[in-house]
């Protein structure tokens, strides 16, 4: 069978939209995407060199996608995703789209960092088998586990205790450096975290549609000085598919200095209340299981239960 690879473009949102439309389908990840999601998508790659879809005729059948991070301290670490159309699984085009992404992955950090260490990382649902072995077949290995948690809104909420000396207040755009360096500075030993330059804070996180301004908050000193914070990101399209309007938690940090003492439990619980009285059903996020900092028993404290786990699988090239 001869197919067609060329790179994703505007006019080819509707289709890639009917690809993920079918691979939810059959994969049951809970990830749905409208057309306005991929066209932001490709706001976040180099589109000529960093997307491929593959085309069956006038049908589009697999794609890849590789983002390049902000910076390469030490590392530059890079991210690719993909998928194929169920109907054309297990006869070698996942293979080929994962070296097509190997490849675009050397080429587009080339562009950016040449002569510096790249890390490219993909993370893959365990209950997409298929995925998961296309992945070792490329030479990437399982090297961390992710757990996607949920809380359900409905009865009893956590009450938000803040230690002495800290308020929370909405995140406005004034706020926009100050909360780029708490994530910084919070996650600078995170596994798989590279920091944010001002102009990657907006294009890749406060910049973006999806990105829930009026559901997020940070914590501060009473001197003004940001400490922590909680950003939420909210996607239409699953609310469309499921029936239930969700907060995609992005990031909850706080910085080292006030670790341990109740910040980012209570920025949960006054977050949650925030979402029920604004109409939210549930609340999501993704945590790392061996995160460092106790952030597992955070959520599961603060109500949040396992929904599914992914693993993200990595090569250093």
């Amino acid at each position: 069978m001869t197919f067609t690879w060329a790179p994703l473009t505007g006019d080819s949102v509707d289709e890639w939209a009917e690809l993920l439309r079918a691979v939810e389908a059959e994969d049951r990840t809970g990830d749905n995407y409208s057309r306005s999601d991929l066209l932001e998508e490709l706001t976040l790659v180099e589109p000529a060199e960093g997307t491929c879809g593959v085309w069956d005729g006038d049908r589009l059948v697999a794609f890849g996608v590789v983002y390049a991070g902000s910076v390469a301290e030490p590392v530059h670490i890079m991210r690719t995703w993909g998928a194929v159309h169920p109907d054309h699984r297990r006869r070698g085009l996942g293979g080929r789209l994962a070296d097509w992404a190997l490849q675009a992955g050397r080429t587009v950090h080339e562009g950016l960092f040449p002569g510096r260490p790249l890390s490219l990382h993909a993370y893959v649902d365990d209950a997409n088998e298929w995925a998961g072995a296309v992945m070792r077949g490329a030479g990437m290995l399982p090297a961390r586990m992710f757990h996607v948690m949920t809380r359900d809104l409905a009865g009893p909420l956590p009450e938000s205790v803040l230690p002495e000396g800290l308020r929370i207040v909405p995140y406005e755009d004034a706020l926009e450096d100050a909360t780029r360096e708490v994530r910084n500075a919070a996650f600078a030993d995170h596994w798989g975290s590279s920091p944010h330059t001002p102009e990657s804070w907006r294009r890749k996180v406060v910049g973006l549609e999806t990105f829930s301004g009026k559901d997020s908050f940070v914590v501060q000193e009473e001197s003004g000085r940001s400490v922590g914070m909680l950003l939420t990101f909210y996607y239409p399209a699953d609310s469309e598919v499921t029936g239930v309007r969700e907060a995609w938690i992005q990031i909850v940090a706080t910085l080292e200095d006030w670790r341990g003492r109740g910040v980012a439990g209570a920025s949960l619980a006054h977050a949650l209340a925030h979402f029920r009285a604004e109409g939210y059903g549930r609340a999501t996020l993704s945590v790392d299981t061996d995160n460092a900092t106790g952030a597992l028993g955070v959520y599961h404290r603060a109500g949040f239960e396992l929904s599914r786990s992914a693993t993200a699988y990595v090569t250093d090239l």
